[in-house]
């Protein structure tokens, strides 16, 4: 930071004052001294809108707004103290008197007075939210109020009271004693601690506190868990703490006699006002100054103030004014604060703090452009830019850790370092970061003449010990040292000459101590080439753009300059350059022009200068920071502005300024001829002026001149520019280049226009990429077809860069551009438009491909196999298939196409499933394959499985069920491949043909399919996947359930009916559950002879263990000793059955060959209803389609499906069966057809 005094105030009558006070939101400043005399002054653009309003940034208004004079008080004001929340002034004097002061139009007047009249006061403050006021009295009296006036509480604390401060948040107060203690008491007047003075340690004397100040907070912190805590003793020493009872406070020995300290607005520096005594015998004079440092304690400079004495000091609210009350006048001190922030790339990258936030916030702005990248680092500590880059260094986690983070433009992090030096002074290259402390030098290479960032180097780890080199200051020759990084982390032996400055370039390192040597090292290479001697200790080192000058700020403000060219004076030394005798005083910034070795920028105090050689140009009033000199144009930034509104940064802030030659040489070029402005920027000669010079003569068409400043300022480009406009003949088209030249390209195009050659204009605009300028010159000269192709191609590139699909696929239409209409209807998700377009395109074509990967992409199947189809790819029609799951069309496709591979890719994926243990996703891939054999196959296992595992018998059926579908789909789609033409007359001889020669030859053929499908039926379904074993199980499960929902609905009778058609289904069911259930049912329904006939099959089971045959045996006997084993009457159920016949209609016995099931075609079995489980009768009854089997009409009770599978029964069948008086397998009486052919007929197409 850098400090200067701008401004003096006399106080009428040479009144001395005793203190002041700045308003830190509206900007008054109120100040108190001697015979009563309370002043409030307002100085011009003090408050924030003043700031924000100003155009130019400048330096703040030093003009008086307002002198006001208050009288009330009589005598010496002691004491001023602002709120700035509620606006409210609150003054006293030595009397005791307390006025309060409020604004009324603009002027303030008394509000409130109060006079203890037994005591002093000693100090008084508000809180930060200015609900409440501590007022201190000498005597111990403590006084607490609200801002309306209302005492909240009084105590007498019985000791002497010096000064008092509240916490940030109000709940604890502290009283300095004058024998220097300090004592924290809460918010509500009681003892809690007494804060520990670490600082006044090993001091033997009395010591007294001048200054206890805690900042509060309101405007954020610099870095978490900062300093902020101020304590300052009359000795010199103070502390600063992170609370009131901190035990790691950080110990300052300030060197003077302090008498008062302020923070400034956000607690980032600290001001300690105090004397010196003068050095000479003679003199003994105290010389006055003030001191600041930063929240580390670290001391930042010293301001000298003239006078007797400082009474009071106050910080402006935006923290670049310092109002310092001394004698009898008001001084005013500029501040300069060290902003983090760089210049790179047309970006202003600066660091602030959010109050809500711990992280400070870096915002990267791109000023050209006004875009806005925010970004959020902890622990923040410098920032650095130059070139395309800028580095952050920050604190890492760990103790001593930091870290070096590499960023571009937008922000984003490029490359990264851990390193154990703390950063306390940064530079960067084009090629290099360096960081330093006091002794030690960290320089990583991130980038070298040749290749991009090394991080992204593949071999970029190998080279990391030449990349990474740290050494010490003091070495003699750090290119020859080989010290690791290790070697520095436990450091004990310190320099006696720390660094105090750093800067370099791009092979130029220079390194400034305190002792006022400057060290250059070669980069990268660090060979210590020279050391430099200075008259001064610099703080600040810049190099010119060729290396032969260096200017240095020292630590007073002074800017001088070292020429490095200069020989040595002394023998056998490597000391070179001299120190010139130039120098300016107040100077805090300074910029070299990168493109002229003897062209600066200095910032001194409020006013800008340039200076070419050591010759100043006429100063420019500004307080900007320096961002580049480059160009003959000074671009600089109002950060004290743009801080005010760190979020929203505006450009006005961001301003150029022009040195005297380029505005000289523009308005010679205005006024006078070419050939005095062409003498006048040969005398000031720079790429720049030549380059406005040759611009001027391509305006006049002065095409000599133009050509010889285009040489000067080594233009090549414009030099082939002029010899192009020399071989045209016409002086507008000449003119129009000129304007094309100057980016000027409405005027020349209307310059063609004119010309009747509109054909140029196209070609510019073509060139330029204006494609829709382009498209309309075209329609209104009836240009080429191609040219208007291409510009509607341009055009829906331009409309589909930009995601706007719509107005892209509407002018690729236009331009006939099919694949980019495709990749359009895409991303619009128009899969219709798509499909329109697949069939407009002829076949083969390759752009048929791509839309079939598009419709596979988004599972549309069918589409995406026409697609590929057309486009004569079959196979990856089937591979779509395939990825999409469709079986059913792969096997489709791959039987028509002959690929024979899908099988084995079928086989593949399904055992692949049945590993991992996926049987429903098996059967699923089977049934869309069309592979209804291996799916009810699996049905089947995994029914048996569930089985086995006790699941509900409800789900073991619908298993079965299920796999008896899938047997019956294959049995149907065998047979219609057999022959879709037959019917039962062709399988018995009687077709349409009939009985002639045709007939024969038809039957013959058909007789051939038929048996053809009958073989291929016979070898599949046998075995133990066949139908009867299907549907068996299903008819077992069903009735095993049927049976229990009659016993329980208390129908025992038809329970112990169905319950013995159990008895043929014990290879599918438990026996053990079978006769069990059997002898309850019959037990309850008294047939005795059933139920013991149960017993006797429970009692024989050998599967059975032999205590529970016996439990058997014993609850037998318990029955049949009162009732006898004999049934009331003889059911047909209790007859023995053929185990071979089978229960279910249409379904033959165990045996599941079709020779045998064509057997017992020829005789009558007995059917049983699916409803009820009683045997059928000539009666009633509905046949299912689906499974063949049957019901009676009214045990169905208005069901219309069927009880077994749960098909839809036929609405038809069912009236009909109402109307007849019964029928069985063929018709009334189940015996229509007598013949065994006339059977088998009626069960082929009824069955299968």
């Amino acid at each position: 930071m850098f400090i200067y005094l701008s401004k003096k105030i006399a106080i009428p009558n040479n009144v001395k004052l005793r203190c002041i006070s700045w308003n830190t939101d509206q900007g008054w400043i109120a100040c108190g001294g001697e015979t009563g005399l309370l002043k409030v002054l307002r100085l011009e653009g003090t408050t924030s809108k003043d700031v924000k309003g100003k155009k130019e940034g400048g330096p703040p208004g030093g003009n008086l707004s307002l002198n006001q004079t208050l009288e009330g008080h009589n005598g010496s004001v002691m004491c001023v103290c602002w709120n700035n929340a509620f606006q409210k002034l609150t003054t006293s004097d030595e009397f005791g008197l307390i006025i309060v002061w409020m604004l009324h139009k603009g002027m303030w007047f008394e509000e409130m007075i109060n006079n203890r009249n037994k005591s002093v006061v000693k100090d008084m403050k508000w809180t930060a939210n200015g609900e409440k006021i501590c007022i201190i009295y000498e005597d111990g009296a403590v006084i607490v109020g609200s801002v309306d006036g209302n005492r909240l509480w009084g105590k007498e604390l019985g000791m002497e009271l010096a000064l008092v401060e509240w916490s940030p948040d109000g709940r604890l107060l502290l009283f300095a004693t004058p024998q220097g203690d300090c004592h924290v008491y809460d918010g509500n007047g009681n003892g809690v601690a007494k804060v520990p003075l670490y600082c006044n340690e090993g001091y033997a004397g009395a010591s007294k506190i001048i200054g206890v100040e805690w900042y509060d907070g309101v405007e954020g912190y610099a870095e978490p868990n900062c300093p902020v805590l101020a304590i300052c003793l009359d000795n010199g020493r103070m502390q600063l703490m992170r609370y009131e009872s901190d035990d790691n406070a950080v110990c300052i020995d300030t060197g003077i006699k302090p008498v008062k300290v302020k923070w400034n607005m956000n607690g980032t520096i600290l001001a300690v006002a105090g004397f010196q005594m003068s050095s000479a015998v003679a003199d003994g004079r105290e010389l006055w100054m003030v001191q600041f440092y930063n929240h580390n304690g670290e001391h930042l400079r010293t301001l000298r103030v003239p006078g007797g004495g400082i009474s009071g000091i106050s910080w402006e609210g935006n923290g670049l004014r310092l109002a310092l009350a001394v004698d009898s006048y008001v001084y005013f001190a500029n501040v300069r604060p060290d902003y983090k922030w760089g210049y790179f790339c047309n970006t202003l990258v600066y660091a602030f703090n959010r109050p809500d936030r711990s992280e400070h916030c870096v915002m990267f702005w791109d000023t050209k452009n006004n875009d806005k990248y925010p970004k959020y680092v902890r622990k923040l500590v410098a920032i650095q830019a130059f070139g395309d880059f800028c580095v952050l260094a920050t604190k890492g986690e760990n103790q001593g850790e930091h870290i070096l983070i590499l960023c571009n433009a937008i922000g984003s992090p490029v490359d990264s370092k851990y390193i154990e030096v703390e950063p306390k002074y940064l530079a960067i290259t084009n090629y290099h970061v360096i960081a330093a402390n006091d002794e030690v030098v960290y320089v990583w290479q991130f980038r070298t003449s040749f290749s991009k960032v090394l991080s992204t180097d593949i071999n970029a780890v190998k080279r990391k010990d030449v990349r990474e080199k740290m050494f010490s200051v003091d070495d003699a020759n750090p290119a020859l040292s080989d010290r690791s990084p290790e070697s520095f982390r436990n450091l004990t032996t310190q320099t006696t000459d720390p660094i105090a400055c750093v800067t370099a370039c791009d092979s130029v390192l220079m390194i400034g101590r305190a002792s006022g040597v400057v060290n250059r090292y070669s980069l990268p290479h660090l060979t210590l080439d020279a050391q430099h001697v200075l008259r001064c200790r610099p703080q600040m080192l810049s190099l010119n753009c060729n290396l032969t000058k260096m200017s240095i700020i020292d630590i007073n403000g002074v800017l001088t300059f070292f020429d490095l060219t200069a020989k040595a004076t002394g023998g056998g030394s490597n000391t070179v350059g001299e120190h010139l005798s130039f120098e300016r005083k107040d100077a805090w910034d300074m910029r070299w022009a990168d493109d002229n070795p003897e062209l600066f920028a200095m910032m001194e105090k409020t006013r800008m200068y340039i200076f070419r050689g050591l010759d100043p140009e006429e100063p420019v009033s500004s307080s900007a920071y320096l961002c580049s000199f480059h160009d003959l144009e000074i671009t600089a930034a109002f950060l004290d502005d743009i801080m005010q509104q760190p979020d929203q940064p505006d450009l006005e802030f961001m301003v150029m300024y022009e040195t005297r030659s380029l505005r000289d040489t523009r308005e010679l070029l205005k006024s006078a001829s070419v050939d005095d402005a062409y003498a006048f920027v040969d005398s000031n000669s720079h790429p720049r002026l030549w380059r406005n010079l040759a611009e001027h003569a391509l305006e006049a068409l002065d095409f000599t001149t133009a050509d010889k400043a285009f040489v000067r300022c080594a233009d090549y480009q414009g030099i082939q520019f002029v010899k192009h406009l020399g071989k045209l003949d016409d002086k507008a088209k000449q003119r129009a280049e000129v304007a094309v030249y100057f980016k000027r390209f409405d005027e020349a195009e209307q310059l063609y226009m004119r010309m009747d050659r509109p054909d140029l204009a196209i070609d510019m605009r073509m060139r330029l990429g204006d494609w829709f300028k382009v498209e309309r010159l075209i329609r209104e000269s009836s240009g080429d077809d191609d040219q208007l192709l291409q510009a509607h191609n341009k055009i829906g590139q331009y409309y589909s860069d930009r995601h706007k699909w719509g107005k892209a696929a509407q002018y690729y239409a236009q331009a006939k551009n099919s694949g980019m209409l495709v990749e359009c209807f895409y991303a619009l998700e128009d899969f219709v438009a798509l499909g329109r377009l697949m069939d407009a395109l002829p076949d083969g074509s390759p752009l048929l491909s791509n839309i079939g990967e598009k419709f596979q992409s988004v599972g549309l199947c069918n589409e995406g196999v026409t697609a590929f189809l057309k486009a004569g790819d079959t196979k990856r029609a089937i591979d779509c298939c395939v990825l999409l799951n469709q079986w059913d069309q792969a096997v489709q496709l791959a039987q028509a196409h002959n690929f024979p591979q899908i099988e084995q890719l079928l086989a593949k994926y399904a055992n692949h499933l049945l590993e991992k243990d996926k049987v429903m996703d098996a059967i699923e891939l089977y049934r869309k394959a069309n592979h209804s054999m291996e799916a009810a196959r699996l049905l089947q296992d995994l029914a048996k499985k569930c089985a086995a595992q006790k699941v509900h018998p409800l789900r073991v059926k619908k298993l079965y069920v299920l796999a008896a579908l899938e047997i019956e789909k294959f049995k149907k789609r065998t047979l219609e491949m057999a022959g879709p033409d037959k019917t039962a007359a062709t399988l018995l001889g009687t077709g349409a043909g009939g009985p002639g020669a045709g007939g024969t030859a038809t039957m013959a053929a058909t007789a051939a399919q038929t048996l053809a499908g009958l073989m291929t039926l016979e070898s599949a379904v046998s075995g133990e996947a066949g139908v009867d074993s299907a549907w068996r199980g299903a008819e077992a499960y069903h009735f095993w359930l049927l049976a229990h929902r009659q016993l329980y609905g208390g129908n025992v009778d038809l329970a112990m009916r169905t319950a013995l058609h159990l008895r043929e289904y014990e290879d599918l069911l438990d026996p053990l559950e079978i006769y069990s259930f059997l002898a309850l049912a019959a037990f309850y329904n008294q047939f005795f002879g059933q139920c013991s006939k149960a017993f006797i099959k429970l009692e024989s089971m050998p599967s059975i263990p032999g205590d529970k045959r016996e439990a058997f045996a014993d609850l037998a006997m318990s029955i049949f000793l009162k009732h006898p084993p004999a049934d009331s009457r003889v059911l047909k159920e209790t007859q023995t059955r053929d185990k071979k016949g089978g229960i279910g209609g249409g379904v033959g016995g165990g045996s599941s060959s079709l020779d045998a099931y064509l057997e017992d075609l020829g005789g009558r079995r007995e059917e049983v209803c699916v409803a009820s489980g009683r045997i059928l009768r000539d009666g009633n009854v509905l046949r299912c389609r689906t499974c063949k089997h049957q019901s009676i009409t009214h045990e169905l009770r208005g069901s219309t499906t069927c009880p077994l599978c749960h098909s839809p029964l036929p609405a038809s069948a069912a009236a009909a069966a109402g109307g007849s008086s019964g029928s069985g397998v063929g018709g009334p009486g189940g015996r229509s057809m007598s013949s065994k052919a006339a059977q088998m007929s009626h069960h082929l197409y009824a069955g299968y």
